[in-house]
């Protein structure tokens, strides 16, 4: 076993709680084709080259992922006995009713599930990101868990709280996906804890990789003690996604980060990548690369 692979070693007792699913269930999933084969091209200059690497290799991030899950731990036992304790934003939720049953929400790729190794197949082509490619490597259902995801996931399951996995994946990965999940011992009593991309609730939409409604809908059965995820979005939704719009989504709940809410660090893709570069799908490599240089100050 690789050292990647190794997890912060936790002195919890794991013994599964009951879960409770909610009632609407990800949208049936259809097979994920493979893209057809092309020949590589030259390895050239990939920004996503030193971040992969310090991801899969490094022993730091693998200090920090577990040190992020392992410090939930506490505030999770200090949630579940405060009945106002909740850690939707006030756009998620209006009102919260007593008696609630308990949950954690969790993004999946690069939050509880180490999705780097599709980026490495576009690395070792010399080619850009693609989809298409990516999601037949999802398909494979072959992704290891982040250091630290499992454990503290088998910590709240055995307190009796429901883990929701929320993922900007497309629904046809969504039986991939389970399997990927329940094969490392991730607590998935039901499918329906799944929410991927693409799910319909009424009086509410998503626009782009909004979350925002797949987290009402689990707010309306149950009190949603922390939050996990890489992303912004993961959290809150911003009314736009520039340095300004992001910062002023997060402002009021700083006091949140390291306590209701719990951010991993991931270097290689996001929409904080998004919101430096612009949101120009058309725009060159090289017209990014000089907006992200003008963020940049010494």
């Amino acid at each position: 076993m690789s050292l990647r692979r190794l997890l912060p070693a936790l002195a919890l007792a794991v013994l599964l709680g009951g879960c409770q699913p909610l009632p609407t269930r990800p949208i049936a999933a259809a097979p994920i084709e493979a893209p057809a084969a092309t020949e590589p091209g030259p390895l050239g200059a990939d920004d996503r080259l030193n971040a992969v690497a310090w991801m899969q290799a490094s022993i730091e991030y693998r200090l920090l992922a577990g040190q992020t899950w392992r410090s939930a731990l506490l505030p999770l036992d200090r949630a579940i006995k405060t009945p106002a304790w909740d850690a939707l934003p006030k756009e998620d939720r209006a009102t919260l009713p007593a008696g609630l049953p308990l949950a954690v929400i969790v993004d999946i790729d690069d939050t509880v599930l180490d999705v780097t190794g599709g980026d490495v197949i576009d690395l070792e082509r010399g080619q850009p990101f693609d989809h298409a490619r990516w999601n037949a490597w999802a398909a494979k259902a072959s992704a290891p868990a982040i250091p630290g995801a499992l454990e503290f996931a088998r910590a709240a399951a055995a307190r009796g709280v429901t883990l929701y996995y929320v993922t900007n994946r497309v629904p046809e990965l969504a039986a991939a996906t389970l399997a990927n999940l329940r094969s490392l011992g991730f607590p998935v009593k039901d499918d329906t804890q799944l929410l991927t991309r693409g799910m319909h609730f009424d009086g509410c939409e998503e626009p782009g990789d909004s979350k925002a409604c797949r987290r009402r809908e689990v707010g309306k059965t149950h009190r949603v003690l922390l939050l996990f995820g890489d992303s912004l979005g993961d959290f809150v939704a911003p009314a736009a996604n520039t340095t300004e719009g992001r910062e002023q989504a997060v402002r009021p709940y700083l006091g949140w980060v390291g306590e209701r809410w719990f951010a991993l660090p991931n270097p290689v893709y996001g929409s904080w990548l998004r919101s430096l570069e612009g949101e120009a799908g058309d725009a060159s490599q090289e017209a990014k690369r000089q907006r992200v240089r003008a963020s940049l100050h010494d």
